[in-house]
C-alpha cells in the first residue's frame, strides 16, 4: 500500500503541467521556489522509498537464488546417493543399497521443497521488479521536472532582473533629459540665466551712474566759473576791467559789421 502511494505521488508530480500552474500563480517566482522545494523534498522521500523497495526486491531475489542453489545441491546429493545404492545392490548388499536409496529420496524431497519455494517467489520477484522499474522511471521524471522548474525559475529571475535594470536605465535617462522641465540640468540652466541677467542689470546700473557723475562734473565747472565772475564783480577794479573788456569787444564786432573794406580804426 505504501509502495503504491509513493508510486502514485511520483506519477502525479512527474505529469504536472508546470506552465499551466504558473499561469494561475499570482507570483510565479515564489511559486517556482516553493515547487522546487516541494519537488526536492518529495524526490528525497521517493529516493528513500525506492531504495527500500529495491532492497526488499534484492532480498527476495537472494532468497530465490538460494532456493535455486539448494535445489541444485539436493539434486546432486540425491544422484550421488542413488548411484551409491546401485553399487551396493550390484555387490549384493541390499541393506546398504536400501539405506542410500532412502537418502536419495530425502535429498529429492528437499530438492522439490527448494524448487517449490523458488517457484513461489518468481511472481513476487516479477511484480516487484516491475514496480521498481516504474519507480525508477518516475523518480527520473521527477528529477527532470525539478530541473525544468529550476531552469524556469532561473529564467524568470533573470528576466525580472533585466526588466528592473531596463526600468532603472529608463528612469535615469529620463532624469537627465535636458528637455524635461523637472530635470536638474534645466533648473541649473535657469539659475545661470537669472545670474547672467542680474549681472547685466548691474552693468547697466553702473553705466548710468557713471554718466550721472560726468554730468555732475560739468555742472560743477559751470558753477565754478559763475562764482569766479561773481567774485570779480565784487572786486571792483577787476570788475570794471571785465566790463571795459566787454565794451571793446562789442565795438570791434560793430566795426566789422558795418564794413570790412575800411581801414583799420584808429586807436582812441
Amino acid at each position: 500500500m505504501v509502495k503504491q502511494s509513493i508510486f502514485g505521488r511520483i506519477a502525479t508530480l512527474a505529469k504536472a503541467n508546470i506552465n499551466a500552474m504558473l499561469d494561475k500563480a499570482e507570483d510565479p517566482q515564489k511559486m517556482l521556489d516553493q515547487m522546487v522545494r516541494d519537488y526536492t523534498n518529495n524526490i528525497s522521500e521517493a529516493e528513500a522509498a525506492v531504495a527500500q523497495t529495491i532492497g526488499n526486491l534484492r532480498m527476495i531475489q537472494d532468497d530465490y537464488n538460494e532456493d535455486i542453489d539448494a535445489a541444485k545441491s539436493w539434486g546432486q546429493k540425491a544422484l550421488a546417493a542413488s548411484q551409491k545404492a546401485d553399487e551396493f545392490r550390484t555387490q549384493g548388499d541390499t541393506a546398504s543399497a536400501d539405506k542410500f536409496d532412502n537418502l536419495a529420496k530425502v535429498a529429492i524431497e528437499r530438492q522439490m521443497d527448494a524448487e517449490r519455494q523458488a517457484k513461489a517467489a518468481e511472481p513476487t520477484i516479477a511484480s516487484q521488479s516491475e514496480i521498481v522499474e516504474k519507480l525508477k522511471t518516475g523518480l527520473e521524471q521527477m528529477k527532470g521536472k525539478r530541473q525544468e522548474l529550476v531552469s524556469k525559475r532561473d529564467e524568470l529571475v533573470a528576466r525580472a532582473k533585466s526588466a528592473h535594470a531596463q526600468s532603472a536605465v529608463h528612469d535615469a535617462v529620463k532624469s537627465i533629459d535636458i528637455m524635461d522641465p523637472s530635470s536638474e540640468v534645466n533648473r541649473f540652466e535657469e539659475k545661470v540665466r537669472r545670474e547672467e541677467a542680474r549681472v547685466r542689470g548691474q552693468n547697466e546700473l553702473a553705466a548710468s551712474s557713471l554718466d550721472a557723475q560726468f554730468e555732475s562734473l560739468e555742472d560743477l565747472g559751470e558753477k565754478t566759473e559763475v562764482e569766479a565772475r561773481l567774485a570779480a564783480l565784487k572786486g571792483g577794479r577787476s570788475g570794471n576791467q571785465a566790463i571795459t573788456s566787454g565794451q571793446a569787444s562789442d565795438e570791434m564786432e560793430l566795426d566789422y559789421s558795418e564794413g570790412a573794406s575800411t581801414e583799420t580804426p584808429t586807436a582812441r
